[in-house]
């Protein structure tokens, strides 16, 4: 282990050098992330040995996206960073058959939910990180084994645009995605169950991830510059676990970051512990050099996923769209108040209202217009551009969320989420 001493201005000055990489907004990418049920009875626990096995024959697979399993044994598929959206599209849905080819072929099948409905949270990977991440979470409550083991997203990673101002600034954009989130967890809104129980949520995922934590999983202050309000919620966050050769990891109740630096205790803070430390902050949207958008609940069907990352693609990297956009969200600021995303009224109300809520149907109403029209400029295909609209048909102009419709499956039926 590294035991250089790392500095709170050096720390400070790298936050603020990382954190957003200004530039024409060219990039896309994403991170799709499912449960992983049984094929003929997704209500059935699956045990720990198919799921191994399962897995062990998807890294065999020739994939460009990277597979990851999460602690629950959720499975996540992260594109590489693609030069537009339909590659970015057509080298995921490659991946997505090739994974749901093999899980079937052992009675698996990926389920589109944004929360197990079913199951209670069990771990399925036990290391030193997961098991910190455990007792720190435990410390709250049991919503941070909810979002470890039974949540599952699709997460739209977009550049943090221009240095510049104007609608594809990195400011812009990092305070419309914070505005425009709201409106993605209402429109997207797809886990109104949780451990058998109907909880009252459209996102129920939401809802979990939001008390994870008292600081992990909340923005920093908008009404800051962006880089200096990033770098100061990163440093004055706590720290989860000091990472050590031994097999338990943990750290000082209360413990932040800064705190480390300035002590050097219980050892001295490394830059290899700053960049740990970042993997184990989760706000709705984390700049990690581009953005990374998190606030959306997995979809139903095989290609559900594709909605949500044309629309939000459109709204941010078309600067007709992104105009269009921010003037529908953000008269949504004054509805948001001080406190920061995911916890003030706007997100809560998003979360368990979804377009059930008026303001938040009208903005989705007029956000998804915008991306239909854009989408043919940023060379959507006709099938992607007919997926939004009639995405846009069933729910946005009909005020329904994915969980006010059925999608779950009936025992003894292959799952179509």
């Amino acid at each position: 282990m590294l035991t250089r001493q790392f500095t709170e201005t050096e720390a400070d000055d790298l936050l603020r050098c990382i954190c957003f990489k200004t530039g024409p907004p060219r990039a896309v990418g994403v991170e799709v992330e499912w449960l992983v049920h049984d094929l003929h009875d997704p209500r059935l626990p699956v045990p720990h040995h198919r799921l191994a096995a399962a897995y062990a024959s998807l890294r065999a697979l020739p994939l460009r996206s990277a597979l990851t399993v999460e602690p629950g044994g959720q499975l996540e598929l992260s594109s590489l960073p693609a030069g537009s959206l339909m590659e970015c599209v057509d080298s995921v849905a490659a991946d997505l058959r090739a994974v749901r080819a093999a899980l079937r072929a052992r009675d698996l099948t990926l389920t589109g939910l944004g929360q197990e409905p079913w199951q209670s949270p069990r771990r399925f990977l036990h290391d030193p990180r997961y098991d910190a991440m455990e007792a720190h979470f435990d410390r709250t409550g049991p919503a941070g084994r909810a979002m470890m083991c039974a949540s599952a997203s699709v997460q739209v990673c977009l550049d943090a645009g221009y240095e510049e101002p104007g609608p594809l600034g990195f400011g812009r954009r990092w305070r419309m995605a914070h505005l425009l989130g709201a409106v993605l967890v209402a429109a997207f809104a797809n886990s109104p169950r949780q451990e058998g129980r109907t909880t009252g949520w459209r996102s129920s995922r939401q809802a979990v991830w939001t008390d994870i934590d008292p600081v992990r999983a909340l923005a920093p202050p908008l009404d800051a510059e962006p880089r200096a309000a990033w770098a100061a919620h990163v440093l004055d966050a706590p720290v989860m676990c000091v990472r050590s050769d031994g097999p338990a990891w943990d750290a000082p109740e209360g413990l932040t970051f800064r705190q480390w630096l300035r002590t050097g205790k219980p050892r001295p803070a490394t830059r290899e512990d700053l960049d740990y430390h970042l993997t184990t902050l989760f706000p709705p949207v984390r700049p990690r050099g581009h953005l990374e958008l998190r606030m959306i609940d997995a979809q139903p069907g095989e290609d559900g996923w594709i909605v949500p990352l044309a629309v939000t693609t459109a709204l941010f990297d078309d600067q007709e769209a992104a105009e269009t956009a921010y003037r529908a969200v953000k008269s949504l600021a004054e509805r948001a108040g001080s406190a920061p995303a995911p916890r003030n009224p706007l997100w809560a109300d998003a979360a368990r209202a979804g377009l059930a809520d008026p303001e938040l149907r009208e903005a989705a109403g007029t956000c998804f217009a915008a991306a239909l029209e854009a989408l043919p400029r940023l060379g959507a295909t006709t099938e992607v551009h007919e997926a939004v609209a009639a995405f846009t048909d069933r729910h946005v102009v009909r005020g329904l969320s994915p969980a006010d419709l059925p999608s779950a499956p009936a025992p003894g039926k292959e799952s179509s989420s």
